[in-house]
Order: C-alpha cells, then structure tokens, then sequence
C-alpha cells in the first residue's frame, strides 16, 4: 500500500509498505483523506518538531478518516466510515487520571517522533486501529468534511479552555485553518461577536466563509482597545502577545493555540498585571472528538476551509502546497485512489498568489470588515 513517508528534512518518499495485520482489539481502517497539519509540514521540511526528531522512517498524518475495511470482532460493519482519534494515553499518569490525556506524558500520536519507535502516521492506504480510538460519523457527513473534526476538536479544547464563549465577544488572531475553525466554532457555541485578524486578506475570506462577523487586516486596520472577552491567539507568532493584548477588556482571557517558535517570545506583563488578564495554554485535546464531528455534521459552513486536495501520489507537491503562505486553507490528501484530480479546489476559495492580494485588489475580493465599536 501506498504511505508518504519521511526519511529526513525535505525527503519525503511515497513508498510501498505491507498492509497491517489487525492485533486483538483492533479495526483495519482504509483510509480515504488526511488533512495535512503544521506538524506535517515541520517534520518534511526540518525532519523535527520541536526537540522531536526523525531517528527512522516516518510515516506522517494524524487527521485522517476512512471506512472499517475489517473488523475481527464484528463491532463495526465493513464500510461504515470513522474517524480516528489519533492520540493514545498512557491511563495511569496523573494527568491521565484527572481527565487530561492530552497532556498525558507518555502520549503516542500518530505521525509522531516524540517516541522512539516512532508513532507511524495515518497517511497510507490502511490502518489497523484500536477499537476505542474510532469514532463513527453521524448520518450524512461526508467523509471530505469529517477530515476536519481532529483539527476542530483542536479549535474547541481551545474554547473550553477560555471557560466558553457563549455570550462573549471573541478575537481570534491568526486565521489560518486552526485559527477559521476556532472562529467558525465560536459562532456555532453562540459567542455574541467573533472577529479574526491575519496579516493576509485570503486567509480572512476563509474565515469569514467559517463565520466571523468581523475581519481585521494586520497593517491596515486596526482592533479595539479593550474590547473582547476572549483572545484565542492561534498564530504563533512571536510579536503576537503583544499585539492583541490591547484588545482584552480588563479580566479578561487569552487563551495561546498557536506554537510559537523556540525563539523568545515577548509578553507584556504590565497589561497582565494591571487587567488582571489571564494567560492560558490549550495543547490538542481532551474529549472534543465527538462534539466536532456533530459540529460538522450539523452544518457545512466549516467545509470553506478546505481549499485543496491531491491524491496521495502527489504528496510532496501537497505538502509544498501547504506549506505556501500564499495559498490559504487546509491541504488534503486524498489516500483511496478513487479522485485523481490534481491540486483540485475543493472549497469556495481559489488559490490567491501575491499579485492578487495585493493593495490595488478590486474591492470587490476584499474580505468585509465592520467598524470597530
């Protein structure tokens, strides 16, 4: 079976490798589409994320979905289509114990050189799963949108995080796929506003598609002094604390999704002290797996934020695909074959190269932008 493996920084192989043979417990899933994630992109182009570096082959992908290929229990139907969880906790930690396997220190994820032997990925033709890891889809969500629910599950541990928004006026800074969703999810958790800010104009057009009501182009607006409840910053830029904590009304939360680099990372504590704002981490996910999948089943409007997909052939020229700021929105790869289109749109957003984001962009491309109260 075909599986996109990396070997080291900028070698990345499709490659035969033997189909799995299913342990007890396990369900043969063959996979159908993986979203390609920042984690993906690191491990090609660096041959690491963080302190985690490729020591062997590594097979990547951890958003991935398909259809139960087999079931040696006869749990599951052949056919019936799943998501995977692709997290597995140690479950005797304390963070284990205390309900917090995302922070769990002894976490196997899929596609991941924190462990050696490394956690292959999901970017293959079939995977033997255990059991509990799958999750079925509801009723008529398409497999093409349930690629999203790992990330979005991402977007609304990160909302848990903040305490919730229902009510709240939300920011989230940095509209990239994790930063759309994040945005999407707290119209649907019934935050009273949402906007986005990035520092590219196609990126808040797919945000807008996800459902903030209000855009800010960095560099050319400008946000609010005091004004939202929530800051969810999902850049990971280092300037960025900085930037957006003008924006949080006095006790209010900013809650950091976004991975900033090793490099120190500036952070004003004046505000902090003087606001009492409080400063908050979200890393992956708890228990968020099923709720987005409802989430995504319940609407299509998240679908705007995967714009391309290649079939799994093609995976280098998908990765340098996500990897191009120009381009905006989730790369997916296509693992079943069965669609061969070529870099194919797959959302309501085309590709956008610099020319065309631009100052003189016709105003009629322009991402809609209420005034700041």
């Amino acid at each position: 079976m075909r599986t996109a493996v990396v070997h080291a920084a900028g070698d990345l192989r499709v490659e035969e490798r033997p189909a799995p043979v299913p342990q007890p417990g396990d369900v043969l899933v063959a996979m159908t589409h993986g979203g390609i994630c920042g984690s993906d992109l690191h491990y090609y182009r660096e041959g690491a994320v963080g302190s985690f570096t490729i020591r062997e082959p590594l097979a990547l992908g951890h958003e991935v979905v398909g259809k139960v290929a087999e079931d040696p229990e006869g749990r599951l139907r052949p056919g019936t289509p799943v998501a995977i969880h692709p997290g597995t906790s140690c479950g005797s930690c304390q963070e284990c114990r205390e309900g917090h396997p995302q922070v769990c220190r002894h976490t196997r994820y899929l596609g991941s050189a924190a462990t050696f032997p490394h956690t292959q990925g999901g970017f293959t033709g079939q995977l033997a799963v255990p059991s509990g890891r799958l999750h079925v889809l509801p009723a008529g969500l398409p497999l093409s949108r349930a690629v999203l629910a790992e990330p979005l599950a991402v977007a609304l541990h990160a909302l848990n995080r903040a305490g919730g928004v229902a009510g709240a006026r939300v920011l989230v800074n940095g509209a990239g796929p994790i930063g759309a969703l994040t945005a999407g999810a707290a119209v649907a958790w019934g935050a009273e506003e949402v906007w986005a800010s990035d520092v590219r104009e196609p990126q808040l057009r797919i945000a807008e598609r996800a459902g903030a009501g209000t855009t800010v182009l960095v560099g050319e607006d400008t946000l609010p002094d005091e004004h939202f409840d929530v800051v969810v910053e999902a850049s990971g830029a280092p300037s960025a604390p900085a930037a957006v904590m003008g924006a949080i009304r006095r006790r209010g939360v900013m809650v950091q999704l976004g991975a900033a680099p090793a490099e120190p990372v500036r952070v004003p504590f004046g505000p902090v002290v003087a606001k009492e704002i409080e400063l908050r981490g979200t890393f992956r996910f708890e228990h968020e797996l099923g709720n987005a999948l409802a989430m995504l089943a319940s609407s299509d409007r998240l679908e705007a934020v995967v714009t391309r997909s290649f079939p799994l052939r093609d995976a280098v020229e998908a990765m340098e695909t996500a990897a191009d700021p120009a381009v905006p929105g989730k790369v997916v790869l296509l693992l079943d074959g069965e669609d061969t289109s070529h870099g194919a749109a797959c959302g309501t957003v085309e590709h956008e190269g610099p020319a065309q984001t631009a100052a003189g962009t016709d105003s009629t491309t322009r991402t809609t932008r209420r005034a700041a109260p």
